[in-house]
């Protein structure tokens, strides 16, 4: 059984932990502005994958957690490498997931946002065969016209940027469109952009009782290159509103700080 530690320590039943992660952030209606979200897994030792998948560090009760964040989401944010790396084809909601978004007035299943700089992507790829919705790829100016083309039929294309992402267009796009609460599952280079932009509103991450040792990366990479490569990005305080503990891993959620 899921366990909340902070705030108010309960035993959270099913049902519980479903209005649990599913309610509206409160967070959330005080901004007046989108609401960007990321959902991470770390080890405990740093890690941000094992063999090469974040899917490896979790558990039936990180999936469940997983699972939940998505299904109130209006949109599902994810970078390619993520989209290459773990596999994103056909429906991404469960049958009972899609019928608790259509009992709240929300389109069955969520769209699709990839983030791709380079276009690094096949158009006969799973994610693009079988999606629900027609996905939209978030790509920038410097896209090479021929990619720009061949996805172009399997996929909407909206720039949001020149030479780097600027994650102020995508926010706006998405918002735009009607899709003000943003979803984003990765990867660790979205997670740094966003972070460097001051633009992360919320955080869960779950921490695996898991030593992976080796020399998988970290959950957020810094988007800085060249000349600004070792200048560190000013942190940003967030603060902690909630614990869940399911056996020994926990579920953090992280808001942004107030000033």
């Amino acid at each position: 059984m899921m366990e909340r530690l902070f705030p108010n320590p309960a035993l959270l039943s099913a049902t519980a932990l479903e209005q649990e992660v599913l309610a509206p952030p409160p967070e959330n209606s005080r901004t007046g502005r989108p609401w960007v979200g990321f959902n991470f897994i770390s080890s405990i030792d740093g890690a941000a994958s094992m063999d090469g998948l974040s899917g490896q560090l979790g558990n039936a009760w990180d999936l469940r957690v997983f699972s939940l964040l998505r299904q109130n989401a209006d949109v599902i944010l994810v970078g390619a490498q993520t989209i290459r790396a773990e596999g994103y084809g056909g429906e991404l909601l469960s049958k009972a997931a899609q019928q608790w978004r259509h009992d709240h007035w929300m389109q069955p299943h969520p769209p699709l946002a990839i983030v791709s700089g380079s276009l690094n992507l096949y158009p006969d790829l799973e994610v693009f065969r079988q999606a629900p919705h027609r996905p939209l790829i978030l790509t920038l100016e410097s896209a090479p016209q021929e990619r720009r083309d061949k996805l172009s039929k399997v996929a909407e294309l909206v720039m949001v940027g020149g030479e780097s992402l600027e994650p102020e267009l995508v926010i706006s796009e998405l918002a735009r469109r009607g899709l003000p609460n943003i979803h984003c599952e990765g990867g660790p280079t979205l997670l740094g952009t966003f972070a460097a932009a001051g633009l992360v509103d919320e955080l869960n991450l779950t921490i695996s009782p898991l030593l992976v040792g080796g020399s998988a990366g970290r959950i957020a990479n810094s988007p800085n290159t060249g000349a600004d490569a070792s200048a560190p990005d000013a942190p940003a305080g967030m603060s902690l509103v909630r614990i869940l503990k399911a056996d020994s891993m926990l579920f953090l959620r992280y808001v942004r700080g107030t000033d």
